[in-house]
């Protein structure tokens, strides 16, 4: 039987245990998942390469907590977001972790909207974005070729449209990968947890393991279409859009993990060496 100096060490231990059940799924995910500063960047030069001008609106489809509108708006006191995501408490949880922290001038500057993304269209923006690759929920060309027309309705005459994509020959095989995520006692998993050739149906899994040893699993799942690119080019064209550009990371030469390490640097390409993985950014010009 324990003594009192051993029940104490266990109710420690009991107190250290509930680090995944006291965990903030939406938090963590944007700590390690999303980047946002990158990618208005991305944006913002891509743009004004293309158009020669400073894109000033944005919509976020899928946009789960306006993480990036909230960043597109707190970058130029002149910009403008609209976040769908059918999921109104998640929409409530941005307004409340994101929206308000950024201050009144910023809030004001960000509509949010729980609705399907196919059916907003109006008001036209120079820039939509459906990104962590969450339009493969749509699994048919005929869904997802729809998608893309409410999108090339939704723009400005100048607008573009930018996408995300990762790949790669791992992608066919069930598979986790771990990575820390910084400043936190915790780490980010990415589990492939099936993929189906016939149809490309690609279910995955996001889970966070704690220092205590406790787990949060599967706090998020995505049953997905992994649509190639090709395929998109092919699509977005279908849809309307005139021009498909593909910008893949850049890697360090000489890298003897060329394929697993990219730079965050994005180039456009037409022809590239396969890796084991990568993410690419899909550019449809209106």
């Amino acid at each position: 039987m324990p003594g009192k100096k051993d029940r104490k060490k266990d109710k420690h231990k009991g107190d250290k245990a509930k680090m995944a059940a006291l965990a903030d799924r939406h938090a963590l995910y944007q700590r390690s998942v999303q980047a946002p500063e990158f990618e208005v960047e991305f944006f913002d030069k891509t743009f004004r390469e293309l158009r020669g001008r400073v894109p000033l609106s944005m919509r976020e489809d899928f946009c789960g907590t306006a993480f990036l509108s909230t960043e597109w708006c707190k970058s130029d006191a002149r910009r403008t977001a609209i976040g769908v995501d059918m999921c109104a408490d998640t929409l409530a949880w941005g307004t409340d972790h994101n929206l308000k922290p950024a201050g009144d001038d910023v809030a004001r500057r960000i509509t949010l909207v729980n609705a399907d993304v196919r059916e907003v269209s109006e008001p036209r923006v120079d820039i939509t974005c459906a990104l962590n690759f969450s339009y493969c929920v749509f699994k048919t060309r005929d869904e997802l070729r729809s998608y893309f027309e409410l999108a090339h309705a939704g723009l400005n005459p100048d607008g573009l449209l930018m996408l995300d994509l990762f790949g790669g020959t791992e992608c066919n095989d069930a598979l986790e990968e771990e990575t820390r995520i910084p400043g936190a006692k915790a780490k980010y998993i990415w589990e492939h947890a099936s993929f189906n050739p016939i149809d490309h149906r690609i279910v995955c899994h996001i889970h966070f393991a704690f220092k205590d040893g406790s787990r949060l699993d599967k706090a998020f799942t995505y049953d997905w279409r992994l649509w190639s690119i090709p395929e998109l080019s092919e699509l977005l064209q279908e849809a309307g859009f005139c021009k498909v550009r593909v910008y893949w990371e850049r890697f360090e030469e000489g890298s003897d993990r060329k394929y697993l390490e990219g730079t965050g640097e994005y180039f456009e390409a037409t022809e590239v060496e396969n890796q084991e993985s990568w993410m690419a950014y899909l550019v449809a010009e209106r």
